[in-house]
């Protein structure tokens, strides 16, 4: 007996517009996204600590951020029961699995940045006149 073919709800393709790869992808790839993984992935963090870490981050975008990454399963959001509660931030072990390749994509960009300002020197040049 020949296993059944997954439906077509069941396949995941980013380029297709109703995908929910589409949405999860932009809450990684967005700035804010991709830096509060990259954070994370060194360490928990409470919220405030984590809004030190990414400079220039509102405490508005930063928590929309973790909320969506909470809710595709990237983040766990640990609530202490204290005066006052206490909340941590830590990766998930899906959010430590696209972390890793963020943070390897984040160690290429910062490698490349002297290539990187070449390549824009030399177009801005020709692109002048």
């Amino acid at each position: 007996m020949t296993p059944p073919e997954p439906s077509d709800e069941l396949i995941a393709d980013v380029f297709a517009r109703d995908c929910a790869s589409r949405s999860t992808l932009e809450a990684i790839a967005g700035k804010w996204g991709i830096l509060a993984l990259a954070a994370l992935s060194e360490s928990s963090f409470r919220f405030n600590a984590l809004r030190r870490r990414v400079d220039g981050v509102s405490e508005k975008m930063l928590a929309q951020t973790l909320q969506t990454l909470e809710r595709d399963g990237m983040v766990y959001r640990d609530v202490q029961a204290t005066i006052p509660p206490r909340v941590e931030y830590s990766l998930t072990p899906l959010g430590r699995k696209v972390a890793e390749k963020i943070v390897d994509l984040i160690e290429l960009v910062e490698a490349a940045v002297p290539e990187v300002r070449t390549a824009q020197a030399r177009y801005d040049a020709g692109s002048t006149g």
